[in-house]
């Protein structure tokens, strides 16, 4: 099997390195728009391979084999691909944009799925006006680790593309769960929700940080505190599923925290921009205890 990953950043270079870990893949095409950034993708995966390696967690031909099926490039090298996973910015004009170009322009095999890594959107407005069917492939960061993918059917699409699908799930070692289209679909649906409420109880003045996250560690044996997991996920992500829910069920308990909408305009995002509610500029330390 020859797969895609169009979109060469954390999750997409994440899915590509999950997908060249299964036997039963034979080469990755990592793309993205420039050269520069595909490329930057695969060294992420080298260096996260090479910390395996010095960790005695994987053997040298291991690593060696699992980058040398991976290919770099726009997305025109795609051209022979089985599987295409978009893993592209989560905007809708981008998405539809991004699959009407490989299916009508790039991707030559008749066979070939198309899928998307949206952790929110609509699968059946993505395929909408598109010549070929499209499906839901939503991994979970780190994709090399996690062992979910939610499989989401669209309005159009085959039932035997869902079966196929969650086949492939289980050959990269994940479990498939197989989610009606929704906005949010399972575990965002849940997830960002209560980060949105934990950031509503740290404004209201409840607890501080440190308390918050602590509060969910170690009453409900979470492995991440709620806040630090939106600092891991990147708050301009979680704000962008809150109002994707929001818009879809038009419930006021899906209202996006004033001081997460707050905290995206300052590009306080999290790890990824060095300060979110944490400070990683020296360690990690809660921006209230500054």
């Amino acid at each position: 099997m020859k797969v895609g990953v169009i979109g060469a950043g954390t999750m997409g270079s994440g899915i590509a390195q999950a997908f060249a870990q299964c036997d039963a893949v034979e080469k990755v095409y990592l793309c993205d728009i420039k050269q520069e950034f595909a490329d930057g993708g695969f060294a992420k995966i080298q260096k996260g391979l090479s910390k395996q390696v010095a960790r005695g967690k994987m053997a040298q031909e291991k690593a060696d084999a699992i980058c040398g099926k991976i290919v770099t490039g726009l997305n025109d090298i795609c051209v022979d691909a089985d599987l295409v996973v978009e893993a592209a910015l989560e905007r809708m004009d981008i998405k539809k944009d991004c699959f009407k170009k490989l299916q009508d322009e790039i991707v030559k095999n008749p066979d070939c799925i198309f899928a998307s890594n949206t952790s929110s959107l609509s699968i059946t407005e993505i395929g909408a006006g598109l010549s070929k069917p499209v499906i839901g492939m939503h991994f979970f960061n780190p994709a090399p680790v996690m062992k979910l993918v939610e499989v989401i059917a669209g309005l159009n699409t085959p039932a035997e593309m869902v079966e196929k699908v969650k086949e492939i799930s289980v050959q990269l070692g994940k479990t498939p769960v197989q989610v009606n289209e929704a906005a949010g679909f399972v575990a965002n649906r849940i997830l960002i929700p209560m980060i949105n409420e934990a950031i509503n109880v740290y404004q209201a003045g409840v607890a501080d940080i440190e308390g918050i996250d602590n509060a969910m560690k170690l009453g409900c044996n979470h492995p991440m505190g709620p806040l630090e997991l939106a600092d891991y996920i990147g708050l301009d992500i979680v704000l962008a599923i809150m109002d994707v829910i929001f818009e879809d069920t038009h419930d006021s308990k899906y209202a996006a925290s004033p001081l997460l909408r707050k905290m995206v305009r300052g590009k306080k995002l999290g790890v990824k921009t060095g300060v979110g509610f944490y400070d990683y500029s020296n360690g990690k330390v809660p921006t209230d205890k500054k």
